[in-house]
């Protein structure tokens, strides 16, 4: 299975100056978050393909008009061809705001998600917006990311962690693909590719 992921910046390539057959390819398409409700939806009518995305701290706008054809899955565990996604988007709390969670505010949401997470034997790809502490975060408060997030990768090992939220423009050390034992760390912003097939764990 081919997925697309995107996060925060629009790739001129797959809209400004999209031509036709661009999205080809893909199986599914996921957002990392921060992006127009436009963009979004150009994507899913283009691609013809399901759209799954979790919210980034700029979302807002979204509670009241998400971007239609597409399907948020904040808080679930979402299967898609027997590929299992765990969606939980927002950033650290720097401020007021919808989609901004303090460290124990996200880890509360993990805690909600362990019966699901037993049945389904785990998760493949981890979804977020925000990274996880340490692993390709930043130190100032606005990107900095959930150590609870190190938790989960390191108890479920799912094959990709997927994130946005810290732009490559913010410097030029800033890495897109990293690794943390079995999990391939992605930060999505822009886009990026990846590839995965169905593999059911054993309890």
């Amino acid at each position: 299975m081919r997925i697309l992921v995107v996060s925060d910046e629009e790739a001129k390539g797959l809209y400004d100056h999209y031509r036709p057959g661009k999205l080809d390819g893909y199986d599914l398409i996921l957002s990392c978050g921060d992006l127009k409700k436009e963009y979004l939806e150009f994507l899913v009518t283009m691609s013809n393909v399901p759209l799954l995305y979790v919210h980034g701290n700029h979302d807002d706008s979204f509670e009241k008009r998400p971007p239609e054809g597409c399907e948020c899955i904040e808080d679930q565990l979402y299967v898609y061809k027997g590929v299992r996604i765990l969606g939980l988007g927002g950033s650290y709390r720097y401020r007021q705001g919808i989609h901004m969670y303090t460290e124990a505010a996200m880890r509360k949401r993990i805690r909600k998600l362990w019966f699901t997470l037993w049945r389904h034997r785990g998760f493949d790809i981890l979804l977020a917006h925000a990274p996880a502490r340490g692993l390709g975060d930043m130190d100032n408060l606005s990107h900095r990311g959930f150590r609870c997030f190190v938790s989960l990768i390191d108890r479920y090992k799912p094959r990709f962690f997927l994130h946005g939220h810290v732009h490559k423009s913010y410097g030029y050390n800033i890495p897109q693909v990293t690794q943390r034992g079995d999990t391939t760390i992605v930060n999505a912003c822009e886009y990026a590719v990846i590839d995965i097939e169905p593999q059911i764990k054993k309890r």
